[in-house]
């Protein structure tokens, strides 16, 4: 990245200013420029620089003082909610937010475990790269089952942009034909391990509508020459992933959008710039700037743009919509719907079987593998509904070989315990439900009445949690789990329920969702708002449903779709 790319002051009124860096801002930046529009990305982080910021890449677990645990009083101290993650360590904590400089409320009697990223590249530099399109019967669940508004969009609408975001990124996968799983543009697909290959092998005879596959992630096992083009090279499976991948292998703003934004000379940046507020000029209907807050001095300033893409996440964006408050928009812009913050939503991750395997003792192979097995969901639709709930859940989940860190943890003493070390435990299974979570009006984010952050923004207080419908899913997933374990002949089956709160599967999508009904929605089919036609928002935010896979490929998808709209309207005339 050229230095004159960053920019602090700037009395350019820009072509497009994309809000956030992360993975719906890198796709949005650009899109925005290879379409030719000179393209402000505003960043409330830091700056980090891809290759020369990765600063724990590659160091082992001896060099660090507790072998990668982070400090028992730091991490209470500052990363309260943030250790959370099963992304973070001491290798990784540079990437999470301070939650001291984060603070938000919740609901008395509920809990959301809000994961931040605020740097140059956003999740992105954190994410787990699962990567799967939504399906026909997601988009159309809400019409079906009476839950939410209809998604004003269809899978067609959609197919050609997946397809298109996917030969960019590069998605090593199988393909299945599954009607509840539409097939990506694959790379070839990471290998199973011996024990996977025959519970695959063996589900496919006793729960034929239940097939084990290997997942699907962002994660280079063929490079094609657009991504060698932007120095992006072929995984080597080194689990390095949160740490920052110099090679690229896996996909980020870092290693792909960001490069390639800037290569058509069209992009700037100014990081730590705390969005405030849009600015909205209601003469003309509108947004024409925004305003921020220097994450450093706490200084003022403005910047200026003809369309405005908010794509700083799903809560980070609807904080600022909230707050942007005018004559016209008392609460909140292109909110005459009154719908901005509602319908929060998360994927429970609540349910976990594990298992013994026997056997398969000179299969040493566990590696580190970026991917996993996948069940993908079995109640796809109405008629294959549970009785006890609505929507439906995947699995995830592998078969690993205990090592001497999982066994250090066991019962022995001595020179038997230490020579027991030595050598690789038995076999085990883990399956891990990922359910699908009710559109809910409840559940739902608001600007406290009277906290605020250092940067003078009011916080967001939220009220989220799971419903009888997802608690019964969860119950039903160990059955369910527990059954595919037992006819697999795996033994000693326990099952969990590991009563995370909503938020921790870092899926937080809705609350300033699509529809076609401008008195139900805050923005239309191409991400549009229904009110202040050149603001665009295309992160999770816009999701009518959760569905029930990962959804960054589809904040992919639709982020590219909006762009070639705006860029249309554009042209025609329609924004100015």
């Amino acid at each position: 990245m050229k230095k004159e790319t960053y920019i602090e002051q700037s009395n350019e009124n820009f072509d497009a200013i994309v809000i956030g860096s992360g993975i719906t801002g890198g796709w949005a930046a650009k899109e925005l420029c290879e379409k030719g529009f000179k393209t402000l990305m505003i960043e409330r982080g830091r700056v980090v620089t891809h290759r020369k910021d990765y600063i724990t890449e590659g160091k082992p677990p001896w060099e660090y003082p507790n072998r990668t645990k982070v400090d028992r009083e730091l991490a209470e101290e500052q990363y309260k909610i943030q250790k959370q993650c099963y992304a973070f360590n001491d290798g990784t904590k540079q990437f999470f937010g301070n939650d001291k400089d984060y603070p938000y409320s919740t609901s008395e009697g509920t809990e959301f475990s809000w994961i931040r990223a605020n740097q140059l590249g956003g999740k992105s530099m954190l994410w787990h790269r699962q990567s799967y399109r939504m399906s026909e019967f997601d988009f159309l669940a809400n019409s079906r089952d009476g839950h939410g508004n209809d998604w004003p969009i269809r899978y067609k609408d959609l197919a050609p942009w997946y397809e298109y975001v996917e030969r960019f990124v590069g998605i090593s996968g199988s393909k299945e034909n599954l009607p509840q799983l539409p097939d990506s543009v694959f790379q070839p697909a990471f290998e199973m391990t011996a024990p996977e290959k025959y519970f695959a092998e063996k589900m496919k005879q006793e729960v034929p509508d239940k097939p084990v596959i290997i997942s699907r992630c962002a994660h280079l096992t063929e490079p094609q020459q657009v991504q060698v083009d932007l120095g992006r090279m072929r995984c080597m499976a080194r689990n390095e992933c949160q740490k920052g991948c110099s090679f690229g292998a896996y996909f980020s703003t870092q290693s792909a959008t960001l490069p390639a934004a800037a290569l058509t000379g069209n992009l700037h940046i100014a990081p730590n710039s705390v969005v405030e507020s849009l600015i909205y000029d209601e003469a003309t209907n509108r947004v024409k700037g925004v305003r921020v807050i220097d994450n450093d001095t706490l200084k003022e300033r403005e910047y200026f743009g003809k369309i405005v893409f908010m794509c700083a996440s799903t809560l980070g964006t609807t904080q600022i919509m909230l707050n942007s408050r005018s004559k016209r928009f008392p609460n909140g812009i292109a909110n005459s719907s009154g719908v901005l913050g509602q319908y929060l939503m998360d994927h429970n991750y609540n349910a976990l079987v594990t298992a013994n395997i026997d056997g398969y003792e000179d299969e040493y192979y566990v590696g580190r593998r970026p991917a996993s097995l996948y069940v993908p969901n079995f109640h796809y639709e109405p008629s294959k509904y549970h009785k006890a709930f609505k929507r439906g859940y995947a699995f995830a989940g592998s078969a690993s070989r205990s090592d001497w860190q999982y066994m250090a943890n066991a019962d022995g003493f001595g020179v038997s315990f230490k020579n027991m070390l030595h050598n690789p435990g038995s076999w085990g299974m883990g399956l891990q439900a990922q359910g699908e979570m009710l559109p809910n009006r409840d559940n739902q984010v608001s600007l406290h009445a009277t906290k605020k952050d250092k940067w003078g923004i009011p916080q967001l207080h939220i009220h989220c949690q799971w419903s009888d419908n997802e608690n019964a899913m969860m119950n039903s997933a160990l059955e369910v789990g527990s059954d595919m374990m037992k006819k697999a002949g795996f033994t000693n089956i326990k099952q969990q329920l590991l009563g995370q709160p909503p938020g921790l599967a870092i899926h937080e999508v809705g609350t300033a969702r699509m529809g076609r009904d401008p008195k139900n929605s805050i923005v239309n089919g191409y991400n549009q708002s229904h009110d202040v036609p050149n603001l665009f928002v295309t992160d999770g935010s816009s999701f009518c449903s959760s569905g029930v896979g990962n959804p960054s490929l589809t904040f992919m998808a639709i982020t590219a779709r909006a762009v070639d709209y705006a860029a249309k309207e554009v042209k025609a005339g329609r924004l100015s």
